[in-house]
Parts: structure tokens; sequence; C-alpha cells
């Protein structure tokens, strides 16, 4: 396991009775921790050609923000419904109780631009899955997918099942 692994908080109870939540704050806080963290994440990546990487709200925001620039990439962050100007592309996803939507500028990710998607958390994929979708309204090509944490019992990679790699870090 990383070194880095030790900065994140595990908070049980949060923000419901029985969820482990992994708190990603102390590694954010810890400097040469998430270098560590940055640097593994870039890793697989180095060689891939990625051109823009796609950060999913709201640590994701953060997470790939940091990530395109340790591979000299553009950052294109993909929002929660609302929160850009017009004109978006979207797309609409299921969650396990509802729904949510994701959203880019639309001149965010250009035709054939390769990508990659960054979240910190993969849980059950649907967020993951949904930001592949959106990748593909634009037209990009997509390298794959980085986290940070995956939670293996949530079974989220079985929904990303594709040629695209999925590259976790932690797993839990």
């Amino acid at each position: 396991m990383h070194a880095f692994a030790d900065l994140i908080r595990t908070v049980p109870d949060f923000p419901q009775p029985g969820v482990l939540f992994r708190d990603v704050t102390p590694l954010l806080a810890d400097a040469r921790g998430f270098a560590a963290c940055i640097a593994a994440l870039a890793e697989p990546w180095r060689d891939a050609g990625v051109q823009a990487v796609c950060g999913i709200e709201a640590r994701g925001f953060i997470f790939g923000a940091a990530l395109a620039q340790a591979l000299g990439a553009g950052f294109v962050p993909l929002r929660k419904p609302g929160k850009l100007p017009a004109p978006v592309l979207a797309v609409d996803y299921q969650l396990e109780y509802g729904s949510d939507r994701l959203e880019a500028c639309s001149d965010a990710l250009k035709p054939g631009e390769r990508a990659l998607i960054v979240d910190d958390v993969l849980a059950t994929g649907g967020t993951l899955t949904a930001a592949r979708a959106l990748v593909a309204r634009f037209g990009g090509e997509l390298a794959g997918a980085a986290v940070v944490i995956e939670l293996e019992a949530l079974r989220g990679r079985a929904r990303w099942a594709g040629s695209q790699p999925l590259h976790a870090l932690l797993r839990y």
C-alpha cells in the first residue's frame, strides 16, 4: 500500500449509520502526501498521450487539476447541474436512490481529444460511467479513468467494464 494511505481518515457512520466514509482531507493537507498521491496517479498515464483530464465534482476537481498539471494536459471540470454558463453538454444518470446529471461547457473538449477521467472515490460506478458517456458525447477519445480510492464491496468496477483501463491507487 502507498505511504500516503495512512493520511486517509476513516469516519464511521458518516453520512449515515453503517457507512465508513473515507475522508481525503488529511491527505490534501499534507504537502508530501498529496504530491506522492498525484505522482502515483500520474504514473500509469505518462505515456498515454492524455490531452485533457476530466475531473468530477467536487473532490475530483482537486485531484484532476493537479493530475492535469503533472501530465501537461488541460483540465475539464465535470459539474453538477446549473453550475456552468450555457451552453453545456450533459448526461443524466441513475443513482441507487434517484438520478443526477453531469455537465461540461460545450467547448471544453474537442472531438478526438484524448481524455482521462478522474475522481477521488469509485463506489457504485454510476458517476464514473456517466463521465465516460459525457466524454463520448464530445467525441473525445477516452484513455481511461483514475481514482484514489476504490470501494470494492460496492462493485463499481463492474459497471466500468470495457476496453479502457481503470486505475485505483487504494482499494478498501
